[in-house]
């Protein structure tokens, strides 16, 4: 079994990522959505941790074989990045999404030295606005940014044209579409509704997925 299906499973299993397309889920903003994501529950599953935090730590060497230090997204990469950088016998450390008002007011928590090769660990892409701040925050205090490596990515064409629009390369160790699939095969979900959640993420905005399919 390949990484990206392994990894939806153990997902799947832990409903780190939670499919409810006949009772859709409402966002702060209001969006109605057919998927919860909370990948904080990696963190509480020995088994499932192991397989996350090998496959990022494999998705650096395979993309980033050059990095020097692994910078984690606040709060929800904090750890992923920590266990990443133990088994790749790195330092990190982490990006707050913003400065203290106290102390020594830092934004960057860990030893950050001008021009080191930093690759961000992050739980979830969505629409990629967060980490892309984060990536800014570092090259601001000087580091050279190899890129981004998350857990999950919904696969928007927002987050993508960011990307592509910030020169930032981003890879993710498994994504929605491959989640989806799993879902429909293991009997999380129905597989006549697998194109609810396909509808969902090609355009968040238009609910018309809700309901029966015309």
């Amino acid at each position: 079994m390949d990484t990206k299906r392994l990894i939806a499973r153990d997902l799947l299993k832990i409903k780190a990522v939670f499919f409810r397309p006949e009772e859709p889920f409402t966002w702060a903003s209001g969006i109605k959505s057919p998927v919860y994501c909370d990948n904080r529950l990696t963190l509480t599953s020995t088994e499932v941790r192991r397989d996350v935090e090998e496959a990022l730590a494999s998705a650096v060497k395979e993309y980033f074989p050059d990095a020097e230090v692994l910078m984690g997204t606040a709060t929800a990469g904090i750890a992923h990045a920590a266990i990443t950088a133990h088994l790749m016998g790195l330092p990190m450390g982490y990006v707050r999404s913003g400065a203290k008002d106290h102390g020594r007011q830092n934004r960057i928590e860990g030893k950050l030295e001008r021009g080191q090769k930093v690759v961000v660990i992050e739980d979830l892409i969505s629409t990629g606005g967060s980490v892309l701040e984060v990536v800014d925050a570092l090259k601001e205090e000087g580091a050279e940014v190899l890129g981004v490596v998350s857990i999950f990515t919904y696969g928007m064409k927002k987050a993508a044209d960011r990307f592509a629009a910030a020169g930032v390369e981003a890879h993710s160790v498994t994504d929605f579409d491959t989640t989806v699939d799993e879902a429909a095969k293991e009997g999380y979900i129905k597989a006549e509704d697998a194109w609810r959640l396909i509808a969902f993420r090609n355009d968040p905005s238009d609910e018309s997925w809700i309901g029966e399919k015309k």
